[in-house]
């Protein structure tokens, strides 16, 4: 009986896809997880460099996307010369315990205020290694994650936050402590992060894996410097970096959620995306702030006061994550007020910059390209801001349709001068009727193009 037990097994797990084997080792390590709370893992690093743990690492980087890193190397010239031995070679390093992580490429990109801000590109070959990783120890560290943590995590978005922010504001919560956090990923102190994960993970090897990671050398403008000496910070654009930095901030989840701590008390609510935060209560006495500020002074952490704010949002609106949040009157019943949830005003300009800038540089494109190329910029701005009963983006999606038909225009009338007006006046519908154009006030969600 026994014999046919241990065959069945086999045959079963032969049929599984690499993706189901997997999910079935993550819900397995999630579910020790969740029944043990003080279990730390010790035999993990052997799991890493499994196969079919690194074969779906790869596809999932792949679809990810992303630049080369220091070594230049695409994936397509990945699979021109052989995904497997590329993925054999990486487990073979790993086995033998001679992986080191190349040097991460800084790049800066502009923010919205006009400032920089550093991005970290790993290779792809650390990227596949740090995913694979990433598959192994994220289940252990979600079965003990607050419900109160949204960003960067299995079955959780930005909608999510935005949909328990509302819920609170209609629980008359409506005082907030907006609170932004000066350069959180390069201020995280890497020993008490490392000290963090050995509460549930013992296996050595997996520590020094990450450990390599976070003192991986920085690549600026072709000068490397040295990795040893950095003692904090993490780089915002690695794979594993996200989940490190909720590991972190988990205790400050914690912190807050307790029953018996002074925002419970208060009744104050917290919700976080990543590193982003807003405290929500009745009322949000000093003492809270006080405590909020001790307890990241013991992580290290601080709070920026020029960007943090106390505001009441039945008088004056607050953005978070891209929305406004705000009580207007409703226009069924003049004597009564809704809160109001609708893409900020800094988030509609972005998508106008982006699609100016796209046609500016693409008169050489013909309407079938232009029509796509808008589309991919377009459908990740309405997927993101289309909150079902939530959001209300009626009026946005106006003003960007009318935007869109402006720039159309002012493309046919640049790209050749012997056009008729009434033909560049046309544009915007010639490319949805015949090229699919996303028509902004048609949309509805699509998870894939």
């Amino acid at each position: 009986m026994m014999k046919n037990s241990n065959l069945e097994k086999k045959r079963k797990r032969s049929e599984m896809t690499v993706k189901e084997r997997v999910q079935d080792f993550q819900r397995k390590l999630y579910r020790k997880a969740k029944q043990t709370k003080d279990f730390r893992f010790y035999v993990l690093y052997d799991k890493i460099c499994l196969i079919h743990f690194l074969e779906e690492a790869y596809r999932r980087v792949k679809a990810n996307g992303g630049s080369p890193g220091v070594d230049n190397v695409t994936f397509e010239q990945i699979e021109e010369r052989d995904r497997d031995f590329f993925l054999s070679e990486i487990r073979e390093e790993l086995q033998k315990e001679v992986y080191k992580p190349s040097p991460v490429k800084e790049v800066m990109i502009p923010k919205a205020n006009g400032k920089l801000r550093p991005l970290g590109i790993p290779t792809i070959k650390d990227r596949v290694v740090q995913m694979s990783c990433k598959m192994v120890i994220e289940p252990i560290f979600e079965a003990d994650f607050e419900e109160t943590s949204y960003g960067f995590r299995p079955k959780r978005s930005a909608k999510d936050a935005i949909a328990e922010i509302k819920k609170n504001l209609k629980a008359n919560r409506a005082e907030v402590y907006d609170a932004d956090l000066s350069n959180y990923f390069g201020t995280i102190p890497h020993g008490k992060l490392l000290t963090t994960i050995g509460l549930r993970i013992s296996d050595k090897k997996v520590i020094h894996l990450i450990k390599l990671w976070l003192k991986a050398p920085i690549e600026k403008d072709g000068k490397i410097s040295e990795g040893k000496k950095n003692r904090k910070g993490t780089p915002q654009g690695g794979v594993i970096s996200p989940l490190l930095s909720n590991i972190y901030l988990h205790w400050l989840d914690k912190s807050v959620n307790n029953p018996n701590s002074i925002f419970s008390k208060c009744g104050t609510r917290i919700i976080r995306y990543a590193d982003d935060f807003v405290l929500m209560g009745r009322d949000i006495p000093e003492e809270v702030l006080g405590k909020l500020k001790n307890i990241l002074g013991r992580l290290e952490l601080e709070i920026n006061d020029e960007k943090s704010k106390i505001v009441d949002a039945k008088e004056t609106a607050f953005d978070f994550l891209g929305f406004t949040f705000r009580r207007d009157w409703s226009v069924l019943n003049k004597n009564d007020k809704y809160w109001n949830v609708i893409p900020s005003e800094k988030s509609c300009k972005k998508i106008r910059k982006t699609i100016k800038d796209y046609l500016a540089v693409r008169g050489h494109f013909c309407d079938k390209d232009i029509a796509k190329g808008l589309n991919a910029k377009l459908r990740g701005w309405l997927n993101y801001f289309i909150v079902d009963g939530t959001s209300y983006t009626a009026k946005a999606k106006c003003k960007l349709r009318c935007y869109l038909h402006d720039r159309i225009f002012r493309f046919y009338r640049r790209k050749s001068q012997r056009v008729k007006v009434e033909r560049c006046y046309s544009g915007f519908k010639r490319l949805v009727e015949y090229h699919g154009l996303i028509d902004p006030i048609k949309y509805k969600y699509t998870v894939k193009a």
